[in-house]
């Protein structure tokens, strides 16, 4: 089946990718070959976090390793999050 894909932008690098509507946002980066820091890829590290600047993403599970505030501060942990829509990240720290 073929999906449509939406556009991801990385900052402040400039990285740009796409992503699936049914892929993990940071398998997508790293198979783009944007260096993206990983560790679990199940959520609860929190190497991956990462805030959405703009668009929206969703996590594939109930519980990520984030707080009620993080999540309404629009932080994500790509290795659990889809795009929604076409999107531009900001790394923690970055």
């Amino acid at each position: 089946m073929s999906w449509e894909k939406f556009r991801i932008r990385l900052e402040p690098q400039g990285a740009i990718f796409d992503c699936a509507p049914d892929e993990p946002l940071l398998l997508a980066g790293l198979a783009a070959g944007v260096a993206l820091p990983w560790s679990c890829r199940n959520g609860t590290c929190r190497t991956c976090l990462t805030q959405v600047v703009a668009g929206q993403a969703v996590h594939s599970i109930p519980w990520p390793g984030l707080s009620t505030e993080e999540k309404a501060e629009g932080w994500i942990l790509p290795c659990v999050a889809r795009p929604c829509s076409d999107l531009t990240l900001r790394r923690a720290g970055g």
